[in-house]
């Protein structure tokens, strides 16, 4: 999967890429974790530009032909996100020292 980001939006290009794939790397864009829940299974060939809201300064200019991430998701690949809770993989590290050298 390739994707490309700049000030007006993002696009990301798949050729035989897997949903779970996809939605790994629209975790960033959509500043949330995002979890593949369609039960398909095989690659796909895959287009989609969009708009990433949550991470936009509101002082950039966004191009007109892109929507939303939610939104080009459903038009684009016929997807759609929806917000639920679940557990979450979460690191947790206790304590960090300098280390010495031998």
């Amino acid at each position: 999967m390739r994707g490309s980001a700049n000030s007006t939006g993002t696009t990301l290009t798949a050729g035989g890429a897997t949903l779970a794939q996809l939605a790994s790397n629209l975790s960033n864009a959509a500043a949330r974790t995002v979890v593949d829940k369609t039960g398909l299974t095989g690659g796909y060939d895959m287009d989609l530009s969009f708009i990433p809201d949550a991470t936009r300064p509101a002082d950039v200019p966004t191009a007109a032909d892109r929507p939303a991430l939610y939104t080009a998701l459903q038009e684009q690949l016929g997807l759609k996100l929806e917000s639920a809770k679940g557990p979450v993989e979460v690191l947790v590290i206790d304590g960090a020292e300098k280390p010495v050298e031998d």
